[in-house]
């Protein structure tokens, strides 16, 4: 079924949902519901779509700038985690424990407390019971949580589907209305090109009707240095290459095999850096089986080439890194690209300095004192 032919089979489902989300939003608003707030700061990473915006690697980006100056943990729910409840990281837990994206996150940053919990309010007290040092807590993909109310809070569109061009669940991929990105302070188009022309983005902040209190924010993704998943088996450098020279993609046959919602970026970056490109796609948080294992080693094995590597993300990294099922006759080929946020036309530090402004005077951290050189909203 094509999209315009499932926009109209759903419509009324989807009229409906609006209808619902629309009234709880309202309710909000007025004050009919309450939103809490906590007594640390809050800053909200999130979209209005469903998936495939770039949240984690922003809020990493969010979580690496902020920690340079303050005490801070992450709060998510977990999504498809096989856990209840508030759950900390430990190296010893698993995605399947934490959820994929969490995970993720604790691999990167080991000494940052991150935890999950379906009730936020609940997982906030709970961090600040744990680590009373806590300046900040980052909310991970909580912008429709409205039990509690943020202190700063970024919205995420992707640059090839603004949420503007979409339709609400379930004939689209909206949560909400595209309007209740209003309620962001900052709205981050995410996965632009480098180059991106300045017509185009006045052209997309007119889409967006940016409100005179939003600030609009342009990225793209750099993509680092590959390395091993598993580096007390991975292939030496002499294996991989057949020489000891560094590592030399374009001498390679890669097979990347990925279970996010948007793989394109990754397979046309590559596609240009590689000899031969592979690919097997999985759904967005998919949890690999023995099948989808006999698969992947099937299909490597099927490439004709005297240098291959298994390319994945680290997303994926994170359910395949602790799976049990994973054949060993593959680690060694396993490699990890991480992906890192580049904030367009140099406003990184308007961004950060915005956030860090919102935490300074709203916490007892008086650690980064208020500088003649701040930059304004």
């Amino acid at each position: 079924m094509n999209r315009k032919a499932r926009y109209f089979l759903l419509l009324p489902f989807s009229t409906l949902y609006g209808c619902i989300t629309s009234i709880r939003n309202r309710l909000y608003d007025n004050e009919l519901l309450t939103s809490a707030k906590k007594n640390i700061p809050v800053v909200v990473v999130g979209n209005i779509t469903v998936g495939g915006t770039g949240k984690t690697p922003h809020t990493e980006f969010i979580i690496e700038k902020l920690s340079e100056n303050f005490n801070l943990a992450v709060l998510s729910r977990g999504y498809k985690r096989h856990s209840t409840g508030f759950v900390a990281a430990t190296p010893l837990l698993t995605a399947r424990e934490l959820g994929d994206e969490p995970k993720q996150m604790a691999l990167r940053f080991p000494s940052i407390p991150i935890a999950v919990c379906e009730n936020r309010s609940k997982g906030i007290d709970r961090l600040q019971e744990l680590h009373p040092e806590l300046d900040c807590v980052v909310l991970d993909d909580a912008f429709q949580h409205r039990r509690i109310k943020p202190g700063y809070s970024i919205v995420l569109t992707d640059y090839n589907r603004l949420h503007t061009r979409d339709s609400l669940l379930p004939g689209g991929n909206l949560r909400e209305s595209a309007k209740g990105s209003q309620r962001a302070h900052s709205i981050i188009v995410t996965k632009c090109r480098p180059n991106l022309s300045s017509p185009e983005m006045d052209a997309i902040a007119k889409e967006l009707k940016i409100s005179p209190h939003q600030q609009l924010f342009f990225s793209s993704f750099v993509y680092g240095e590959i390395r091993p998943l598993f580096p007390a088996v991975a292939l030496s450098v002499t294996e991989v290459n057949g020489s000891d020279k560094p590592l030399a993609l374009n001498q390679q046959a890669i097979l990347v095999v990925t279970g996010i919602v948007s793989p394109q970026l990754l397979t046309d970056e590559f596609k240009t850096r590689c000899n031969q490109l592979h690919t097997l796609h999985f759904p967005d948080h998919h949890d690999f089986s023995l099948r989808d294992f006999a698969r992947i080693e099937q299909k490597f094995k099927s490439i004709v080439h005297p240098h291959k590597l298994i390319l994945t993300t680290e997303k994926d990294a994170a359910r395949l890194i602790n799976n049990p099922m994973l054949p060993d006759s593959i680690k060694k080929y396993i490699f990890v690209v991480p992906v890192k946020v580049q904030i367009l036309n140099d406003r990184e530090k308007v961004l950060i300095q915005n956030i860090t402004d919102y935490v300074r005077e709203n916490s007892g951290n008086r650690r980064i004192p208020a500088t003649a050189d701040t930059v304004g909203t």
